[in-house]
């Protein structure tokens, strides 16, 4: 049975794999540009940020998915759907540990599989959108020598691994720590034992000296006494 320590540190994890998560979508700098270690060109997963122009702007924008460019359009876009779909498993999955932690032990010896798969869903959704964009680095003609992964690349990584991990551990706890001591049940089976062998010797008794007399009700001892 998994101890509420360890829902209380998963869900500490999960709170903080949220914080990043969030942090790496509203960062616009998931790769950049820096020709002479300076930063000149930042992309996020919604803005582009320049600083010779000193502003940002909506990224990717129509003008920039025509003709051979819209894969890298649609590609870049599904990224920022499956990153803030993330954000949402990992807080129904914040709400998920506050029941089970809150509730009883009934709740906490079964909860541990609802919360390792939904852990498990949202690390591969978001590790998903981070190997595309890993993908589109490696392979898309816009990014040349002078571009890097910055540090919104970095957050969504560090995010899905704590995840999984966090999944992985609460599974091994679940299988091997000791049960949790909040109640015992009442033992059946020597109980029964027990009446059982009390109940033959009150047969047994019977038998050899007989059915017991019958003592009259209070009524009936009256009746049998008149005045």
């Amino acid at each position: 049975m998994t101890r509420r320590l360890v829902y209380g540190f998963g869900l500490l994890l999960t709170v903080a794999c949220a914080a990043m998560t969030i942090a790496s979508v509203v960062t616009p700098r998931w790769v950049s540009y820096s020709p002479n270690d300076k930063r000149e060109i930042s992309m996020g997963l919604h803005y582009e940020c320049s600083s010779i122009r000193g502003s940002c702007e909506p990224f990717p924008q129509p003008e920039q998915c025509h003709g051979d460019k819209k894969t890298f359009c649609h590609m870049w876009r599904t990224v920022g759907f499956l990153t803030t779909f993330a954000v949402a498993i990992q807080l129904a999955t914040l709400v998920s540990f506050i029941v089970i932690i809150a509730g009883g032990v009934q709740r906490r010896t079964q909860g541990w599989k609802v919360i390792c798969s939904v852990l498990t869903v949202g690390g591969l959704v978001q590790c998903a959108g981070m190997a595309i964009v890993a993908f589109l680095f490696d392979n898309d003609e816009r990014f040349f020598e002078g571009w890097y992964l910055d540090v919104g690349f970095s957050l969504c990584t560090a995010s899905w691994s704590l995840l999984i991990l966090s999944a992985i551990g609460i599974t091994l706890s679940a299988l091997y720590l000791p049960e949790e001591g909040d109640y015992e049940l009442i033992p059946d089976h020597p109980m029964s034992g027990e009446q059982d062998e009390q109940l033959q010797s009150r047969i047994a008794g019977w038998n050899d000296e007989g059915a017991p007399s019958r003592t009259p009700f209070p009524y009936q001892r009256k009746n049998l006494n008149p005045k």
